[in-house]
């Protein structure tokens, strides 16, 4: 008998009295008993707020990047005994796989998003410097920083650790400590993910709480500084959202709730074409992994109507050749539903879909005598064939599995049944046409959080319908929620505020961390490229001499380079030409002299040119004009313990004080000497 615990506030808290037995869908028998201490929810939010915030917001994002990179590698190499849990809650090794693995897979790369697209600092840049004087003496700047309240993590049963992970990787990437309620049916193997994150040592005391059983009044007790983050049923997000004291306090409330997501097998696809089979193999495998218990499941799939009978029957044989039974015998392809009232539920929304659709595969009744009297369905194929006039089927969800067969005459048609679904997490289409793609995106993207076009080109390395991936959002409209989760450094940002600053640049670099033109310029005792990344300071410059461009500099340049465009070589074209006076310098002749003019040529610190970013030319350069060059060190991210970049920011102007081009160039600079 499992005794999954609590942590609050840095203690380990037992089951109580009135603890709650989790029955096995496996087996029918008690294996659990959890919940029912009394915790004390103020006490919790207090601990989150004065130990666990202060400690997160001291870091860097690339030092709390770091520790979720170690807090993974630690998860990764105890990830066995979290296996060894899975079975029990109705899991193949396969399902495992996509929660276990899943999870620690999307805490890696929220760890590398936070290393390579946010600052090695404490405010995050939102968009460009907004100029908004004459002179430039008052600017604005859009940042982000970290609210200074508590993440509430409400999680569903289905997917118990890869669940807590998608949401506390970003709150704490963000900065903000969390507290963790997972779904009572799974929390067992939630609770030993959570301890090992413990065990670990890596996370700041009052960074995570986990609460298992009831919230009490938790939410009751929330301000505007914190951020409730649900995944489960419709009915309870409306309920959560509802409380009173979040609607006083503004206090955010990201959902992620059930939908009907559909998937449409282009009119291009027929029997023996590649999109027609990956169409069946993914619907095949949306139906049965996690036993359909997936927010992303193809419930609704939406078929040519001249192919509706094409794929019954291949869906059909696949799912008959399906085994289904004890998850850790790995003969079974497909385990149960997590609990007997998850298969109760699942049956009475089949009643309600039969009204409106028929079964043209599985049969509930047809389970041996075993498994029927356990948590365990058959894969359940059903076809409406009135998809125009059915209600049921667009707004009802059997939570299993169970998938829709719907007919459609034409592309515009798939797109308006795709539609009615209410606002879906997914919606796929499978064709080897850009235009059915195209036409189906501009009908329908408006209903779906993400778009799953499939074709031949991409099936090699597709990831598949089902698997939100932590680079791109989850979530969607409607039905769906209107919430998004994960999608790189986007899901970071719901647990930060963005706040628009507006000051002198002088005020806008010391509060961004980043040199902003017009700021001050500081001079270092040598060269800048013969100094470290831990010595170059921002805002650290250079100004070079003027090197005077001549005719026989661009003719050379011209003929070396083979860039003889007219505006270079022809006075009286270039002349006619609206931008230009005469022959004028090529730009990459300008870039390349600036180079010259600012690089120190001896060995030091810099590694290696690695690019550089917005080029922009603002004056043409003639022939006899002259350039010099200021280089200011802009910006620093550290990369590893090596080495780091610094963003320099080079302005080139004439003999006139007129800026002829800017541009920001990036170069590796070794951390030590």
């Amino acid at each position: 008998m499992l005794t999954p615990e609590s942590y609050a506030c840095g203690q380990w808290v037992a089951p109580g009295e009135n603890a709650t037995e989790i029955t096995g869908p496996v087996t029918g028998e008690p294996i659990a008993r959890a919940g029912g201490s009394a915790l004390d929810m103020q006490a919790m939010l207090d601990f989150a707020r004065t130990k666990g915030g202060p400690a997160l917001r001291a870091m860097t994002f690339h030092q709390r990047a770091k520790m979720l990179k170690a807090l993974a590698t630690y998860l990764d190499g105890r990830k066995d005994e979290l296996y060894a849990l899975n079975p029990m809650t109705g899991a193949t090794k396969r399902d495992g796989w996509v929660d276990i693995d899943g999870g620690i897979g999307t805490t890696f790369v929220i760890a590398s998003k936070g290393r390579r697209e946010m600052p090695d600092g404490h405010v995050y840049l939102d968009g460009d410097v907004e100029q908004l004087s004459r002179n430039g003496t008052l600017l604005g700047q859009h940042i982000a920083v970290p609210l200074q309240g508590v993440a509430v993590h409400i999680n569903a049963f289905n997917f118990p650790v890869w669940g807590m992970m998608e949401k506390l990787a970003p709150t704490l990437l963000a900065g903000v400590p969390a507290i963790v309620k997972p779904a009572t049916q799974t929390c067992y193997l939630t609770e030993a993910c959570f301890r090992m994150i413990i065990d670990s040592g890596l996370l700041p005391e009052g960074a995570v709480q986990l609460i298992v059983g009831r919230t009490g009044d938790l939410l009751d007790r929330l301000t505007a500084q914190d951020v409730v983050s649900f995944t489960g049923s419709a009915d309870t997000a409306a309920m959560l959202r509802a409380n009173p004291n979040l609607v006083e306090n503004s206090t955010r409330f990201v959902a992620e709730q059930d939908s009907l997501n559909a998937a449409i097998l282009g009119a291009d696809a027929t029997p023996d074409s590649p999109e027609f089979a990956l169409f069946v193999k993914e619907a095949v495998t949306e139906m049965t992994t996690k036993a359909g218990q997936k927010c992303t499941a193809m419930r609704r799939l939406i078929v040519p109507a001249t192919q509706l009978e094409a794929v019954i029957e291949a869906m059909s044989a696949k799912l008959a050749a399906l085994t289904i039974g004890d998850p850790s015998d790995k003969a079974n392809r497909m385990g149960a539903l997590a609990s007997m009232g998850q298969k109760a539920d699942v049956l009475e929304k089949l009643a309600i879909l039969k009204k409106e659709a028929r079964v043209v595969h599985g049969d509930p009744d047809s389970l041996p005598a075993d498994l029927a009297s356990c948590a365990f369905l058959p894969p359940i194929l059903l076809a409406c064939d009135d998809p125009d006039n059915a209600v049921s089927v667009h707004s009802v969800e059997a939570f299993g599995p169970v998938s829709t067969l719907l007919p459609y005459r034409d592309t515009a048609h798939a797109a308006e049944i795709a539609n009615r679904g209410g606002g879906s997490l997914v919606a796929s289409l499978f064709t080897n046409d850009p235009a059915i793609a195209r036409e189906v995106t501009l009908a329908s993207a408006a209903w779906h959080g993400r778009l799953y076009v499939m074709g031949r080109a991409s099936a090699d390395e597709a990831t598949g319908h089902g698997s939100p991936l932590p680079h791109m959002i989850h979530g969607g409209p409607g039905r769906a929620g209107g919430g998004e989760e994960l999608g790189g450094v986007r899901g970071v940002l719901h647990y930060m505020q963005r706040t628009a600053i507006q000051g002198s640049p002088d005020v806008l670099t010391a509060i961004t961390g980043t040199w902003i033109k017009g700021a001050a310029e500081l001079t270092g005792p040598s060269h800048p490229f013969q100094r470290t990344f831990r010595e170059i300071q921002i805002g650290e410059t250079i100004h070079t001499d003027p090197r005077i461009i001549s005719l026989e500099d661009i003719e050379h340049f011209a003929h070396f380079t083979g860039d003889t465009f007219y505006a270079h070589m022809d006075e009286e074209a270039a002349a006619a030409n609206p931008f230009f006076p005469g022959r004028v310098a090529h730009g990459y002749l300008l870039l390349s002299f600036a180079a010259g003019l600012f690089v120190q040529p001896d060995p030091g610190p810099v590694l290696a040119n690695t690019g550089l970013n917005s080029l922009s030319f603002q004056k043409p350069v003639s022939p006899g004009d002259s350039v010099k060059v200021r280089l200011t060190a802009k910006r620093k991210t550290q990369r590893t313990d090596e080495y780091g970049e610094v963003a320099w920011n080079a302005t080139l102007t004439n003999q006139d004080g007129d800026q002829v081009a800017e541009y920001e160039l990036l170069t590796m600079v070794a951390y030590e000497r």
